[in-house]
């Protein structure tokens, strides 16, 4: 028996802000919910605007979080992935977060593995088996940059879906989580313990002078040791595999604000200098690089200055492993551009300047939008990952892009007209509409030199003059 694929929450936040600013515009989505849900300062819409597949449902377990409540589901085989899109700003930075709770909905005892993607890149394997024989829900997060005006987060069967293999990926367990109210990015907290002695804070952070906002309680307590000591601290709590990895690591003096409040210390991450004689007073400080090598257990060491009048200590600390996105469709296969000039000035110090503003519709998802009943995943990368394309799309995978080079949409049962775009697609051998119930006329396709072969019988199609 195959396993429906599940999604409980997903929220995808941008992190376009600056310090002081108004907290971000984003979207928070209550999966699979008929209703908006206010949780705090948050609200949560529902996902019907950003989904075309899936069916909904409604976890009737006693006690349970009211966000973990519904959950959307897919259960549709055929399929070769099921996206989410949203709509961005080209260049942005995104915070994107999914969260999954199995709930044995399905009557089955252990929930499904399978894939999410960003746009056409893999982004993890969705294993939540051991979060859940604990009663836990699990979540999963990524910073990435719109390549272009959506962004698709998807989630795709793998070879272990059908028969429910458990990997052995270490889950971040969601009873750990804190969710700071005062977090304007929603972002969640781990709460860290070890043997070194916990000191909590006497002062207050303006967070807002930390360039990525942290919330203010995060930073409000500490782990430290005493005078002329080394701190070491093993932490994250779980391996890591060896690639490059973001740190921000954040510190501040616990003490009550005075001449005398300050400690100075150097930081050291795997034994490779980190940065040197920092020094840290009551108001806070945070030290990060975006490019910093790591594998296995990650140590961190503090080194005490011989001067500093009390030991080093450390409040909070962020690490994202860094991965590119990998190839995507050519954005211009196909494309019709319309370029627009508008006149505008800034301040009355900056230039007054033209910006030729461009924007870019796909051919394939104008063809799409021409079908009444396009296939359920068609959304989201054309062609991308290679093995989750559209159905009855094939391509050709080149160095950094794809390129529709077929489609076949032999007995799908689409409804509707075959859109001029299909002139874009300039990379096309071969298209097969038989055996729908398409009408209209078929547009002229000089563009396509390559096309070979063009299959059309079965639809109400006539011959564009």
């Amino acid at each position: 028996m195959s396993v429906p694929i599940f999604l409980l929450w997903l929220v995808s936040i941008p992190l376009i802000v600056q310090a002081g600013s108004a907290p971000p515009r984003g979207f928070l989505l209550n999966c699979g919910s008929d209703n908006e849900l206010q949780e705090g300062g948050l609200k949560y819409i529902t996902d019907d605007g950003f989904i075309t597949v899936g069916n909904k449902t409604t976890l009737k377990q006693p006690g349970l979080h009211m966000v973990l409540s519904t959950l959307r589901y897919f259960p549709d085989n055929a399929a070769h992935k099921y996206c989410y899109v949203f709509p961005v700003i080209k260049g942005g930075k995104f915070l994107v977060k999914t969260t999954y709770y199995y709930g044995g909905y399905d009557g089955e005892k252990e929930p499904p593995v399978f894939d999410q993607f960003i746009d056409g890149t893999k982004w993890s394997m969705v294993n939540t088996t051991e979060d859940y024989a604990n009663g836990l829900s699990s979540f999963y997060e990524i910073i990435v940059t719109a390549h272009g005006k959506t962004l698709s987060v998807c989630l795709a069967r793998n070879q272990h879906t059908m028969s429910r293999i458990a990997s052995d990926v270490k889950p971040k367990s969601l009873v750990f989580e804190t969710g700071f109210p005062d977090d304007q990015f929603n972002r969640f907290w781990t709460p860290f313990k070890d043997s070194n002695p916990v000191v909590t804070s006497r002062s207050n952070i303006t967070a807002s002078e930390f360039w990525n906002i942290p919330p203010a309680n995060a930073l409000s307590a500490a782990i430290t040791t005493s005078r002329g000591k080394k701190l070491t601290v093993q932490w994250p709590p779980f391996l890591l595999p060896k690639t490059n990895y973001y740190i921000a690591l954040y510190f501040q003096d616990n003490r009550n604000p005075s001449p005398y409040s300050w400690r100075v210390f150097s930081v050291a991450v795997n034994g490779m200098d980190f940065y040197t004689d920092i020094n840290v007073t009551t108001k806070g400080v945070s030290v990060y690089t975006a490019h910093w090598p790591l594998a296995g257990q990650t140590e961190i060491v503090l080194t005490p200055h011989s001067d500093s009048p009390v030991g080093p200590l450390i409040n909070a600390g962020e690490v994202f492993q860094i991965f590119p996105l990998g190839k995507r469709t050519l954005t211009r296969d196909g494309s019709t551009l319309e370029r627009r000039f508008c006149r505008s000035s800034g301040e009355s110090h900056h230039p007054v300047y033209f910006q030729a503003l461009q924007r870019y519709l796909i051919a394939i998802e104008d063809l799409a939008r021409g079908f009444d009943n396009p296939p359920g995943d068609w959304h989201g990368d054309p062609c991308l990952p290679e093995k989750h394309s559209w159905t009855g799309v094939t391509c050709s995978i080149g160095a950094k892009y794809a390129r529709i080079v077929s489609l076949n949409l032999t007995n799908v049962g689409l409804i509707g007209e075959l859109a001029e775009s299909v002139d874009h697609l300039t990379a096309l051998t071969s298209l097969t509409l038989e055996g729908n119930k398409l009408s209209g006329s078929i547009p002229k396709m000089s563009s396509l030199k390559s096309l070979e072969i063009l299959i059309t019988p079965g639809n109400h199609l006539a011959t564009a003059h």
